[in-house]
């Protein structure tokens, strides 16, 4: 599973579990609750403690006990807290898969390959960067992982979600939609009303289109296939969604999204910057950023609902080229594109003259 090494005093970490980006990274891209993290690349599903591709930890501050952290959210897609009133807010992913559980916890739907991520990372030095586990539960009939609330803590948090990856979509779902190729009305009504001249002309004409056709061109129209992640959704203090970034494709517009959510609070980018873990993996998972405004800031990786373990003696460099088969993601090359932004907003702004 996951190992410790060290290098320079400083501890990083080993993940040969997952398949789609199939390791744990700790870059310096965010650094809350009182750690620094310096990121540079990686180019294997492992990580090396030397040279250009290495991952270090240097504690600055003690660390304060997560146990404060009393519920969890899986936001991507939910947002709720139950310190304060705040409603279900839903920004991702499938409708129905969450419910309210007891002592402010939260219910997802059960998944396999979730609960036996989860159940791994809690008994590993990376449970405190991803959402608290405590099992599974059934409720109404149904079998729920339950999780704590992220959000506890924080004072009317902004919250937003990154997906991750060039693809957000395992290749086995593409595989398996080809082989049983059946035209579908309902996301060729997303896709036009996305982008009217997306569909061909015999697209039109049938009014329906396949779903690998619509998982790729989904990729092309956000700033997922160009720039390696997207934003699926921003919540704001006084409670308001905005989930309109399908079409949020270049870096401009990407970085004028993070403005907006930072609200121009540098000192909001600067803890962003410096301290908290993110995974590197991939498959549909993302990265969480919360901030309030008492510039609190923290991040987590979260979505462990498609890791499966990568076949043996396969790895991966993140950064390579997806062709069909080869299983590379992209998550280190947007990984790569987010840290860019969030240091660009941060540099110095060169005098008017």
């Amino acid at each position: 599973m996951i190992s410790a090494l060290t290098a320079v005093g400083a501890p990083a970490y080993v993940c040969k579990y997952m398949q789609k980006t199939c390791l744990f990274i700790l870059p310096h891209i965010v650094c809350w609750s009182g750690f620094f993290f310096n990121y540079s690349s990686s180019s294997r599903h492992h990580l090396h403690l030397n040279g250009d591709s290495s991952c270090s930890l240097f504690v600055t501050e003690q660390h304060k006990s997560w146990k404060k952290i009393k519920n969890m959210v899986h936001w991507s897609p939910f947002v709720m807290s139950f310190k304060k009133k705040y409603p279900w807010i839903q920004l991702a992913g499938h409708a129905g898969n969450f419910k309210a559980g007891a002592n402010g916890r939260i219910l997802k739907k059960h998944c396999e390959c979730e609960q036996q991520c989860l159940d791994r990372l809690m008994r590993d030095v990376l449970k405190p960067y991803v959402p608290a586990y405590h099992g599974d539960v059934e409720k109404d009939g149904e079998r729920y992982n339950q999780m704590e609330d992220l959000l506890a803590d924080f004072d009317l948090p902004c919250v937003m979600d990154c997906k991750m990856g060039v693809r957000t979509y395992l290749e086995e779902e593409l595989t398996k939609a080809r082989k049983k190729p059946s035209l579908r009305a309902d996301m060729y009504q997303k896709m036009i009303e996305v982008d009217p001249d997306a569909p061909t002309a015999q697209e039109r004409e049938q009014k329906a289109v396949t779903k690998p056709r619509y998982m790729q061109w989904r990729e092309t129209i956000s700033s997922t296939a160009m720039l390696g992640f997207r934003i699926e959704g921003i919540k704001n203090e006084d409670g308001t969604v905005n989930r309109d970034f399908k079409k949020t494709k270049t870096r401009e517009q990407v970085t004028e999204a993070f403005q907006d959510f930072v609200k121009g609070n540098k000192n909001i980018l600067v803890s962003v910057c410096s301290c908290s873990p993110v995974a590197q993996r991939r498959g549909s998972d993302s990265l969480l950023f919360v901030h309030d405004k008492q510039e609190q800031a923290k991040v987590w990786m979260i979505d462990f609902g498609k890791t499966t373990p990568l076949p043996e003696g396969q790895e991966l460099s993140h950064r390579a080229t997806w062709v069909e088969g080869n299983r590379e993601d992209g998550y280190h090359y947007g990984l790569d594109h987010l840290i860019d932004i969030i240091s660009n907003m941060l540099a110095p702004k060169p005098p008017l003259e």
